[in-house]
């Protein structure tokens, strides 16, 4: 079983790379399943109904959130009502959606997908590493294959979830930081690993926004509103061979698809 894992999608240029790529990519690398977390889809923070509905139209199989993702109004009643689209398992009880959901598609063997969120330098949540625990209780012995999506700023807080969920889920997976780390492993018990997937968006930024309003803000210590960079997107993430079998993970590589390829040199 073959599995894209997208980093966070920010804003308009990284839905436009969606829209138009990744239905070549699943092609062209054969993916049996394409999660994705949408934290940042609608104008770089959070995620509105109507891009959460586009994207899983684009070809996502799974959209998980994080710590923005109430941010649009409308996405609480989309949540209730999509199993397609998750939010953290771990914030309150009473709030919208479900964060954890076992899937079986007629034609792929079924899954699990969990989605978590850091309380390290974030929204004071539930402990994640609790709400872990009692989701491994229930989820059922026929799903091997157990994603998670930890959203999650601390480095060290996503460490120790890899070692925490090490043999007990296929892959624990960092997303928040947009910033694609170059440590994709499998931990001793088997579990793949990987600190974060990077960011679907715009490549030349700061996080998916303009650069010199970033640079100003620092500067100035004044409250500049940022805005999504211009430049071309690309696509970064996380992809895994996994045995549908055992849900152990047999590859995992950090991943990337500019927007344009770069030109190739001529032999003299």
């Amino acid at each position: 079983m073959r599995i894209l894992f997208l980093g966070d999608i920010v804003g308009r240029p990284g839905r436009a790379i969606v829209f138009e790529r990744l239905r070549q990519v699943r092609r062209d690398l054969r993916c049996d399943l394409v999660v994705a977390n949408g934290e940042n889809a609608s104008g770089g923070i959070g995620i509105t109904a109507k891009s959460a509905r586009q994207l899983l139209d684009a070809g996502i199989d799974v959209l998980t959130g994080g710590n923005h993702v109430f941010r649009h109004a409308d996405i609480g009643p989309f949540l209730a009502g999509e199993a397609r689209m998750l939010r953290p398992a771990n914030y309150p009880p009473g709030a919208p959606g479900l964060g954890w959901r076992v899937y079986r598609p007629a034609d792929r063997p079924p899954f699990a997908v969990i989605n978590l969120l850091g309380r390290v330098f974030m929204h004071a949540v539930d402990c994640p590493f609790r709400a872990a625990e009692a989701i491994l209780a229930e989820v059922p012995a026929d799903v091997a294959v157990r994603l998670v999506d930890f959203h999650a700023e601390a480095t060290s807080e996503k460490k120790a979830m890899g070692y925490f969920l090490d043999g007990r889920v296929s892959a624990v997976l960092g997303t928040h930081t947009h910033v694609q780390t170059a440590d994709a492993q499998l931990l001793p018990r088997g579990t793949a690993y990987l600190t974060d997937c990077g960011m679907t968006g715009p490549a030349a930024s700061a996080l998916g926004m303009d650069p010199e309003e970033v640079v100003s803000r620092y500067r100035t210590a004044l409250p500049i509103r940022f805005t999504i960079s211009k430049s071309p997107p690309e696509m970064q993430g996380a992809l895994l061979d996994v045995d549908a079998a055992t849900g152990k993970v047999v590859t995992i590589a950090a991943w990337r698809h500019p927007s344009q390829p770069p030109p190739t040199e001529e032999t003299p």
